[in-house]
C-alpha cells in the first residue's frame, strides 16, 4: 500500500514539474506563485504559520500579518516552479554581492560551509557556484520520506548528480565529515527544529538547534560563511556571502557552540525581519506553545 501511494505521489509530481518545464521561467514561476496564493491559506500547515508569525512578530497589525502570508505561499509556490529551471535562474537571474567572499571560500581548500535559512529560493543556494563558476558546493538535506520523490528532487536540485549530496541522518553525518575532512565545502540550511539541539534564541524565544555545522567546523578548522537568498523580482535573485564567523575567541580558545548559533541565529533574524515573506513560517520551529502566540479565530 505505502509503494503505491509513493508511485502514485510521485507520478502527479512527475506531471507537475514537467507542466512547469514546458512553461518559461517567467510564466511558470508566476503561475507557481498564484497557485501558492490560492491553495496555500486553506492547507493545515496554514495555521501554522499564523501561529508562528504572530509568536515571532506579535506586534504586527493582522493586515500586515495577512500580507505576509499571502507572500510567503507566493514564494513557495514559486520555489515548487522554479524546480525544472534552476540552472537557468543560476545562470542569467542571481547577482553575487561579495563574490571574492564566496571564491576566497572555494578555492582554499581548507573546507567549510556556507549557511542559510530556507529563504527566498534556497533551492539555487548550492547550484549558483556551481553554473557560475564550476565550484562544488556540496547540498546537505533531509529526505523526504518517498524514495521516489527523493530521487526526482535530489536529481534536479543537484543539476543531474553534478553536485555531491549528503542526507541529514547518521550515514549523511559520516559522509559530511568526511567531505569536510577532504577539504571539500558543504551548504547547510540551519533554520529547523533539533529536539536534541541547544537552545538557541531566535526572535526573542528559545529555539532547539543542531550545533553539529559549528561542531564539524571547528574540528575540522574550516570556515562557517552565512550566505543570504533574497527574491528581488518575480525569478530574479541576489545572493549575499557574508564575513566567515569566528570560531575561536580572541585568546585563540574555541567558542561555544551556543555563542556561534547565537550569532548566526541573529543575522537569519536580521534577514527575516527585513523580507518576512520570503522565509518558510510553515515548519514548527519553536517548542512549546506560548499562549500569547496563540491564534484566536481571526484570519
Amino acid at each position: 500500500m505505502k509503494t503505491l501511494r509513493h508511485g502514485a505521489e510521485f507520478l502527479f509530481l512527475f506531471l507537475i514539474f514537467n507542466a512547469f518545464r514546458m512553461l518559461p521561467l517567467d510564466i511558470a514561476s508566476a503561475a507557481g506563485g498564484w497557485l501558492g496564493r490560492c491553495i496555500g491559506p486553506f492547507l493545515g500547515a496554514h495555521r501554522i504559520a499564523q501561529r508562528n508569525l504572530t509568536r515571532a512578530l506579535p506586534e504586527l497589525p493582522e493586515a500586515e500579518r495577512r500580507r505576509i502570508l499571502a507572500g510567503m505561499w507566493d514564494n513557495l509556490g514559486r520555489v515548487f516552479a522554479e524546480y525544472p529551471h534552476l540552472e537557468e535562474i543560476c545562470k542569467n537571474r542571481v547577482a553575487i554581492v561579495h563574490p571574492e567572499i564566496l571564491l576566497d571560500a572555494l578555492q582554499a581548500g581548507s573546507g567549510g560551509l556556507f549557511i542559510s535559512g530556507h529563504l527566498a529560493n534556497w533551492e539555487i543556494s548550492c547550484a549558483t557556484p556551481m553554473v557560475q563558476y564550476g565550484k562544488e558546493v556540496e547540498i546537505t538535506y533531509r529526505a523526504p520520506n518517498n524514495p521516489y520523490t527523493d530521487a526526482l528532487l535530489i536529481r534536479t536540485r543537484s543539476l543531474g548528480r553534478r553536485i555531491r549530496h549528503h542526507t541529514k541522518s547518521r550515514e549523511g553525518g559520516r559522509s559530511m565529515m568526511a567531505a569536510l575532512k577532504q577539504g571539500r565545502v558543504l551548504g547547510m540550511l540551519i533554520d529547523q527544529k533539533y529536539n536534541e539541539g541547544l537552545a538557541v534564541p531566535f526572535f526573542g524565544q528559545p529555539a532547539m538547534t543542531n550545533p553539529v555545522f559549528v561542531q564539524m567546523a571547528q574540528r575540522y578548522k574550516g570556515f562557517l560563511i552565512p550566505a543570504r537568498m533574497e527574491r528581488l523580482d518575480g525569478a530574479h535573485f541576489r545572493m549575499t556571502s557574508y564575513p566567515p564567523l569566528a570560531l575561536v575567541d580572541q585568546a585563540g580558545y574555541p567558542r561555544t557552540a551556543e555563542d556561534v548559533l547565537a550569532e548566526a541565529h541573529r543575522l537569519l533574524e536580521e534577514w527575516i525581519r527585513e523580507r518576512p515573506e520570503q522565509w518558510l513560517w510553515i515548519h514548527k520551529r519553536w517548542d512549546s506553545k506560548n499562549p500569547a502566540a496563540e491564534i484566536s479565530s481571526e484570519s
